[in-house]
């Protein structure tokens, strides 16, 4: 239910639709775009569409940059704050800019939305001027594994949606303007033993692969993923592979070398599609 509250939201509120945007052009005014942004109450009912692609004049939307070009990295509890960065152009200047994320294979299935918290009186974004005809509006937004990231399906791909608002009433909007990336927080252990060690001997190396579960609010293991193991040479400052093995059922990761020289081990992961990329802390290996 908690994601019909935020959905609602997006879909009632954003309901702003052929009526709201054009009623205010009817009367040659500005249209108000924080009409569009969602309530987040969790008490709010499912309503209806959020408006697709709609334009009205000469106001277009140039740029959309999403929490710096960044991937959003959200873990177990720990609200994640973001600001997307719209930037359009009006012949007349513009008045103001929005943009929220949305998940699912389009508006009518949306199973997510992340949305601005807080509203200025009537404006959406903090817009800044760079000339007559250009501006760049911030809205700060929050992901919330307690929230908006109540299961962990959510991981993955979001939508982009964007609009802007001229200073002569004229409007944009783009339901998906551009993609963006939610994903639960890794972490990779390592631990190589024994130490010291005698050269030639073996080395076991073990560690663990682990992620954000947005549903229970726990690390867990992350299975069946390709993870390197790395080693650089007590006098280097590069790491290089030594090889690629997998985790196991819980995530786990355990493989042995032969000891040749004092240095450090460490797993590294490359990152999925739903989960970043992370580096164990290199652990030393006295050999002797």
């Amino acid at each position: 239910m908690r994601i019909r509250a935020t959905v609602a939201a997006v879909t009632g509120a954003l309901a702003l639709s052929a009526l709201a945007v054009p009623a205010a052009q009817a009367d040659n005014q500005v249209p108000d775009l924080a009409s569009l942004v969602p309530s987040t109450s969790k008490a709010t009912p499912f309503a209806a569409v959020a408006p697709a692609d709609e334009s009205l004049g000469d106001t277009k939307i140039t740029g959309v940059t999403v929490n710096g070009g960044k991937n959003i990295v959200v873990g177990t509890t720990v609200k994640k704050s973001f600001t997307v960065s719209v930037t359009a152009t009006d012949p007349e200047g513009v008045q103001d800019a929005f943009a929220m994320l949305w998940h699912g294979p389009d508006t009518e299935s949306a199973d997510g939305a992340i949305v601005p918290e807080t509203l200025d009186n009537e404006q959406v974004g903090n817009c800044t001027n760079s000339s007559a005809t250009t501006a760049t509006c911030k809205v700060t937004l929050i992901a919330d594994p307690k929230d908006n990231l109540y299961k962990n399906l959510l991981a993955g791909t979001w939508k982009v949606w964007a609009a802007a608002a001229g200073n002569d009433g004229d409007y944009v909007i783009r339901e998906a303007y551009k993609t963006a990336k939610v994903q639960r927080a890794s972490k990779l252990t390592v631990n190589a033993s024994p130490e010291p060690v005698k050269k030639g001997k073996t080395i076991t190396v073990t560690g663990k692969l682990s992620r954000a579960n947005w549903e229970t609010y726990k690390y867990a293991g992350y299975t069946g993923q390709p993870v390197k193991l790395q080693f650089r040479k007590k006098s280097s400052n590069t790491y290089t592979t030594v090889k690629t093995i997998k985790t196991n059922s819980t995530g786990e990761l355990k493989t042995t070398v032969k000891a040749s020289a004092d240095g450090y081990f460490r797993y590294s992961f490359a990152g999925t599609t739903t989960t970043p990329a992370v580096n164990a802390t290199g652990d030393f290996v006295d050999v002797r």
